[in-house]
């Protein structure tokens, strides 16, 4: 396979070092210690995770962000690059820590967070070539209620520097009213919205999905996909009822970096020519294959790989 079949994706936002461990049944009290049977550092993040598995899918991919002038940046860097992602739009910030997690990974593949923001909100307009976006099959935005001024001072251009591309957009927080009122030009301008399903209802503050899809759709936006975790997904294109779709069966080691995977097999599938239900049904693959193992590089082999196991899916 060769990157032709997705060509060039620029992915710009939150770029993470999640350090993780399983399985985690308990916190030694003290300084008493527990043997795990993994731990393993990874680049992750709503922009760095989704790059990287769009680069094991086989698109070519420059990512964009802010990260720290520290070891956990080269290291950042270092699991990027080993994937294939083109890291030349990373900008080093020597006052702030590069955005990291500690990840302690339940046996059932829960996992509670312990987060520094980092750098990750210091990206500048100076910061960003906007000659590097042109060309770009797609666009993704990771993080946009973490990228501060920027959000205002910034994405607009990239955005427009990005003419043509498929512009798609996913948040890192919960998010709130107020976080909507932020980004709504953002999403006015995006072909699709990916959230979760709580982040859409907490930006939102509507009851249900159902009527948060609506709204969000009513701001301009082109499609909303949003993730349920085993629940599955719902899909609702403008002028079209929204879709469900069930989660494939797997065993779950850790449900860490699904979003992105599925955000990273949605924008394949539209670059590739499928309509989005089966988009979707392809981004939840990639989700459903990384929860086969640690961290946010898990699961993915290549397209093909995940093509075989979505047709054994639908």
């Amino acid at each position: 396979m060769t990157s032709s079949r997705l060509g060039r994706v620029v992915v710009i936002g939150a770029h993470i070092l999640d350090v993780l461990g399983r399985p985690v049944e308990f916190i030694p009290p003290g300084q008493g210690s527990a043997r795990l049977s993994e731990i393993k550092a990874t680049a992750a993040g709503t922009a760095g995770g989704t790059a990287v598995d769009l680069a094991k899918l086989g698109a070519d991919v420059l990512s964009i962000g802010a990260i720290g002038d520290d070891l956990l940046g080269d290291m950042l860097i270092a699991a990027m690059r080993r994937h294939g992602v083109d890291t030349s739009g990373l900008v080093r910030k020597p006052d702030a820590q590069t955005s990291a997690t500690i990840l302690p990974i339940r046996p059932n593949g829960e996992r509670p967070a312990l987060h520094v923001p980092g750098a990750t909100s210091l990206l500048d307009r100076g910061d960003v070539d906007l000659t590097a976006l042109s060309g770009a099959r797609a666009l993704m935005i990771g993080a946009p209620d973490r990228l501060g001024r920027f959000v205002d001072d910034g994405l607009p251009q990239v955005v427009a520097a990005a003419d043509g591309a498929l512009i798609a957009v996913d948040v890192l927080g919960q998010g709130s009213p107020r976080t909507l009122d932020r980004i709504w030009p953002l999403l006015a301008s995006t072909d699709w919205f990916m959230p979760n399903g709580d982040q859409l209802l907490g930006l939102t503050g509507q009851p249900d999905h159902f009527s948060a899809i609506k709204e969000v759709l009513a701001l301009g936006t082109g499609g909303v996909a949003v993730t349920l975790g085993a629940d599955g997904c719902l899909v609702a294109a403008r002028d079209a009822d929204p879709v469900h779709l069930p989660a494939p069966a797997v065993d779950v080691v850790d449900t860490t970096g699904c979003g992105d995977a599925f955000n990273a097999g949605m924008i394949a599938g539209l670059l590739l020519g499928r309509d989005p239900v089966d988009a979707a049904g392809l981004g939840q693959a990639c989700g459903a294959l990384v929860a086969t193992g640690l961290g946010s590089d898990a699961g993915i082999t290549d397209l093909e790989q995940v093509l075989g196991f979505h047709g054994g899916t639908s």
